[in-house]
């Protein structure tokens, strides 16, 4: 079986495309948002982040020809998002993380992200 014929990797993509469908369906709304609304799309994102990194440490166990290539391409946007060539995701998902759990603080604090 090949790693997208996976029932757990087609499950856990298809919850990513739908968590990522969510929060950009409300992006634009974020400013205008309750406190309470503003902490479940921060929660959302949380969600949504660790999910992916859950699928990327998939593709990175994985030897399929096909989890390397999208790995690659992973990789490749990152690049061109202006992140250093061979960057070790798990420090981005680590600081992405970090950053949600200050948006969260501070929109708990006050009500607002900035």
């Amino acid at each position: 079986m090949t790693f997208f014929n996976s029932d757990v990797v087609r499950a856990e993509i298809a919850e990513i495309s739908e968590l990522q469908e969510t929060i950009y369906s409300n992006v634009f709304e974020f400013p205008s948002m309750s406190k309470e609304k503003k902490i479940e799309h921060v929660d959302l994102l949380d969600r949504l982040l660790k999910k992916q990194q859950i699928l990327y440490t998939r593709l990175s166990l994985s030897d399929d020809p096909e989890a390397k290539e999208m790995k690659k391409r992973i990789a490749e946007s990152a690049s061109m998002m202006g992140l250093p060539p061979n960057v070790d995701m798990s420090i981005i998902f680590k600081n992405m993380s970090s950053l949600l759990e200050t948006m969260r603080n501070q929109i708990d604090k006050t009500g607002s992200d900035l």
